[in-house]
């Protein structure tokens, strides 16, 4: 009869091959955690005593699907109605001091759970005729799973030295489960936090983008900050922490600020990028740090922090396209809505050049702008959400009567270099630029027909040839 945890048929045929090849095999990790956490998987990794990746191409055949074989890794995969399948045979593992890549050699299924990462990562469920369901639980997973707790099934020390990634992934499953991370385990991270350096920075960043896509990453990101491990991947964000008083004056905890902000924003999107622009909205905050006679400013900070994105999207292996430009865009124009806002002074102008300059990220914007409100006074919260719900409706208003949405230049480079003649150069832009700063301001439509004139007045101005008809 068919154990609950292991319905999906596949389980089935993996059970008969098994006995057909009279080895054990089990089901174990993530998929008996989540499990009994009542999480969705889609994927399940199977250990084999015995050859994982003879046994796979097996079961792949009694299913009619392709194995995908990783031959360095003694591992291999297969998909079935979408759910992916990893086999690997049972080993233990040694490990060099300054590499991750283990020495494998054939183990037991001890030997394999002592390799675990944690506790309730080395449950498994036996796929033999008489162990079909059973649990298996060396470490008493279940005790910690029921309790919340993440631990090592060795020495901390030993884990952590072995395979350091563990501690990014400690810290991970603390953030994605709410758990508490053992004080021993916690202790083995601080003492092991130097041996992050051996990890490249695609696994580093790839477990901090989980802990990003958390329902509160907070708890995630002070944990790395506790433990020293985001001191060395993240240096720009540890510089943030702390407070400096002069004369009686303070500024905020702009790294603790920046937590706020960012499991504030967790709320209202799922948008990892649209996090990851809360995360840097401030991040120049102490490169541009001044004390003057009414207190901390840190003036041009967006500006600073915009162009602090790519170094630090690049050396932490993020993507150098669109992604990052958006991010950076983001952090550019963060003060812009608050300053609308705040001025009563604010004109069409001010209003044009942000629907401009936002384009069609004008709703995430303001969705960081939101997340930015962090007082402790609820009265001012709401003034401030007030307030910046205004300018949205006067910038959506603005955009509808002077056709903004979307916008495009009414007369382009091409439309410039055959009224005059000219090949691309230095006056292109100049006069781009005057026609886009005259419909800014508000001195010409965003119309094609004023901003032809205006083009062509410029262009004799600055002597240009003398206009051809326009096509």
């Amino acid at each position: 009869m068919t154990h609950p945890p292991l319905s999906h048929p596949v389980f089935d045929v993996v059970a008969k091959a098994a006995a057909e090849e009279g080895i054990r095999c089990f089901v174990i990790g993530g998929y008996v955690r989540d499990f009994f956490l009542k999480r969705p998987s889609k994927d399940a990794d199977f250990v084999v005593l015995g050859d994982g990746v003879a046994f796979a191409e097996k079961v792949a055949t009694k299913l009619g699907v392709r194995v995908n074989v990783f031959k360095k890794f003694g591992t291999a995969v297969l998909n079935f109605e979408g759910w992916d399948f990893e086999f690997v045979g049972a080993r233990k593992e040694s490990y060099r001091s300054e590499s991750r890549k283990p020495k494998v050699e054939l183990g037991t299924l001890e030997d394999d759970q002592n390799r675990r990462d944690f506790t309730i990562n080395a449950m498994a469920f036996g796929l033999g005729e008489k162990e079909f369901g059973e649990l298996t639980d060396p470490f008493n997973g279940m005790q910690d799973l029921n309790d919340g707790i993440i631990r090592t099934p060795l020495e901390p020390g030993i884990t952590f030295s072995d395979d350091p990634l563990r501690m990014m992934r400690a810290i991970r499953f603390a953030t994605q489960l709410n758990f508490t991370i053992h004080p021993e385990t916690l202790e083995g991270i601080k003492a092991n936090a130097h041996r992050l350096d051996i990890i490249s920075a695609e696994r580093i960043t790839d477990e901090l983008n989980k802990i990003i896509l958390s329902p509160n990453p907070s708890i995630g990101f002070k944990l790395l900050f506790d433990t020293k491990l985001l001191h060395r991947f993240f240096p720009e964000l540890v510089a943030m922490q702390g407070v400096e008083t002069i004369r009686g004056k303070s500024h905020k905890d702009n790294f603790y600020h920046t937590l706020q902000v960012l499991d504030q924003i967790c709320e209202m999107t799922g948008n990892l990028w649209l996090r990851w622009a809360a995360i840097m909205h401030d991040i120049a905050k102490p490169l541009t740090k001044r004390f003057e006679p009414e207190g901390f400013t840190f003036h041009g900070h967006e500006d600073k922090g915009s162009r602090m994105v790519k170094p630090i999207f690049r050396r932490m292996k993020l993507p150098l396209d669109e992604k990052m430009e958006y991010v950076s865009k983001l952090v550019m124009l963060h003060l812009r809505p608050k300053a609308l806002a705040e001025s009563p002074q604010s004109t069409d102008s001010g209003y044009r050049r942000l629907i401009v300059d936002a384009g069609e990220d004008a709703e995430d914007l303001f969705t960081l702008c939101r997340a930015d409100i962090t007082s402790k006074n609820k009265q001012k919260v709401e003034l401030y959400r007030k307030n910046l719900e205004d300018v949205r409706q006067m910038m959506n208003e603005v955009a509808e009567r002077d056709d903004l949405r979307n916008w495009q230049p009414p007369v382009d480079g091409l439309d410039i270099m055959n009224a005059f003649g000219i090949g691309p150069g230095r006056q292109i832009g100049i006069i781009k630029n005057i026609i886009r700063e005259a419909i800014l301001e508000g001195d010409i439509p965003n119309q094609r027909d004023p901003a032809v004139k205006l083009m062509v007045t410029t262009g004799l101005e600055l002597g240009l040839a003398l206009m051809k008809k326009l096509n």
